[in-house]
């Protein structure tokens, strides 16, 4: 069949890993983007930005819109793997009802 790339069983692998990605992946943008205390770590701040800007909180808190932007397009990346695995789940059904 033409289009045909994967099986049922990883096509429904993919559509789990790719919910769970959207699902998880659209949470720490949120988070990012409200400036949450927690991920702090996870920022890329260097003693550049918290020592010579005259106001840092500033600086850091574009550090986090920039972080949590990521975030959401790698949960946009992670819909259109999660669409292709469906599309992949309809070919493999589609294969199924053909008679050879």
């Amino acid at each position: 069949m033409r289009g045909l790339i994967c099986g049922p069983k990883l096509a429904a692998c993919g559509i789990v890993l790719g919910t769970w990605g959207v699902i998880m992946l659209a949470m720490l943008g949120i988070c990012f983007t409200t400036h949450s205390a927690v991920l702090i770590e996870d920022v890329p701040v260097t003693d550049e930005d918290m020592h010579q800007d005259t106001n840092p909180p500033q600086r850091i808190y574009d550090l986090y819109n920039k972080v949590g932007y990521n975030c959401f397009i790698a949960a946009a990346m992670y819909v259109l793997f999660g669409a292709f695995s469906c599309c992949q789940m309809r070919l493999n059904k589609q294969k199924e009802y053909l008679v050879h």
